[in-house]
C-alpha cells in the first residue's frame, strides 16, 4: 500500500505535521504489507488558487505552472492519502483550500475515485469540525473512501502530542484502516 501524507500547515514541523507524523508512525507499526510512505509539506510549496480557466477539462491535468502537478502525481500513485490542516479561522488553511480547489483538474476524469483518505485537523480551541467537513466534502466529491477523521488540539508547537484523545483517535483510525485492508482481501 502506498501512502501519501500531506500537511497543509504553513509551519513545517508544527502541530499538524506532528500529528500526521504520529499517524504515520502508527501505520508503520501496523505491519501493513508492501507499505511505502511519502510525506509532503505544503509549507513552501508554490500552489496558487484555481484560475477557473477550465483548460483542465480537456488536458486532464492543471495547466497552471507551479508545484501542484508534482504533488498531484504523487496522489495519483497513492492508495491512501492523509491530508491535514491546521485550523486558522474555523476552517482549513489557505494552502489546503488552494490545493483542494486545484484538484478540480482531477475531478473530470474521476482520477482520485476509490482512493482511501484520512482527514486530519488541528486547532487551538475549536473549528476542527468545519475543517474536517471541508476535507470530507472534497473526498466525497472525488468519490474517495473516507476511513475516519482525526483531530487534535494544540497551540504551541508540540502540544498536540500531549492530546491523549487525538492519540487515541490515531490508534482507532489505524485499526479501522487495517480492518478495511483485510476486508479487501
Amino acid at each position: 500500500m502506498r501512502v501519501l501524507s500531506l500537511s497543509g500547515s504553513h509551519v513545517k514541523k508544527g502541530n499538524t505535521g506532528l500529528l500526521i507524523g504520529y499517524l504515520n508512525e502508527q501505520i508503520e507499526e501496523a505491519a501493513i504489507e508492501d507499505l511505502k510512505m511519502k510525506s509532503v509539506s505544503l509549507a513552501g510549496a508554490k500552489i496558487g488558487p484555481c484560475k477557473g480557466c477550465r483548460k483542465c477539462m480537456e488536458a486532464g491535468y492543471c495547466v497552471v505552472k507551479d508545484d501542484f502537478n508534482s504533488i498531484a502525481r504523487k496522489m495519483l500513485k497513492s492508495d491512501l492519502i492523509i491530508i491535514g490542516s491546521p485550523v486558522y479561522f474555523q476552517d482549513v488553511s489557505g494552502r489546503v483550500k488552494n490545493f483542494i480547489d486545484r484538484t478540480y483538474s482531477l475531478w473530470h476524469d474521476r482520477q482520485l475515485k476509490g482512493k482511501k483518505v484520512i482527514p486530519v485537523a488541528v486547532s487551538a480551541v475549536s473549528g476542527e469540525d468545519r475543517a474536517l467537513e471541508t476535507i470530507r466534502i472534497w473526498a466525497q466529491a472525488h468519490e474517495m473512501k473516507i476511513i475516519r477523521s482525526v483531530h487534535g488540539h494544540g497551540y504551541k508547537r508540540g502540544e498536540v502530542l500531549r492530546d491523549q484523545e487525538a492519540k487515541d483517535d490515531v490508534i482507532t483510525v489505524v485499526h479501522d484502516l487495517v480492518g478495511e485492508l483485510k476486508s479487501e482481501h
